[in-house]
């Protein structure tokens, strides 16, 4: 996993008012914490920041004021709903060689069972605990030849050596649902509503 940097200054004014200004400005309000050390609340420059949160579970390398070299991964991120900038933005301090949990995506590869079978993303992330500096981006499952009533546990996806499960390993991850099952409950609601309108 590569690191992006990204310089930052320190910030003393705080609010509604002064969080309106720093977005004019085309920056991001954001508070970096952990390690029991007091929380420093940042300005960070935001088309900088909006590319690197473009990897998931990104290393940022941050530059604090020009004196400061700190690890950080962003734990949570707060989005305009409606134009999708940023609005604000928590990094957690990490260390080289610390373990830290996470959640992956999970993508799928491969045709399940003919016969019309859907697959259900129980979980679309999946918790693990990885080095800080080799976190993995996702994980590939195979689907292949899967059929209704299979399913994938949290046990059965490869994981990248180095990253352990943060999460039972009888957790239901992917699940084949049988198509024909659904169709056939939506028929039901439907008389059912038709009786109850007569």
């Amino acid at each position: 996993m590569s690191e992006v940097k990204i310089s930052a200054a320190t910030r003393t004014e705080f609010g509604k008012g002064a969080a309106r200004r720093i977005r004019r400005e085309d920056k991001v309000p954001g508070v970096l914490y952990g390690h029991g050390s007091d929380p420093v609340h940042l300005t960070l420059p935001g088309h900088d920041l909006l590319m690197a949160l473009r990897t998931p579970n990104v290393l940022i390398a941050l530059d604090i004021d020009g004196k400061t070299n700190e690890l950080a991964i962003p734990k949570s991120v707060q989005r305009d709903p409606l134009k999708g900038f940023l609005e604000h933005v928590d990094l957690q301090l990490v260390k080289r060689g610390e373990q830290v949990n996470v959640e992956i995506y999970v993508h799928t590869e491969g045709e399940l069972a003919p016969g019309g079978n859907l697959l259900e993303h129980v979980l679309n992330a999946l918790p693990v605990e990885a080095e800080a500096t080799h976190i993995p981006e996702s994980v590939t499952v195979s689907v292949e030849g899967l059929t209704a009533g299979d399913s994938i546990l949290a046990k059965d996806i490869p994981l990248p050596k180095g990253t352990t499960l943060a999460v039972e390993e009888d957790t239901v991850v992917l699940q084949v649902l049988a198509a024909q099952a659904e169709e056939a409950a939506e028929g039901e609601e439907t008389e059912g509503e038709e009786a109850a309108e007569a």
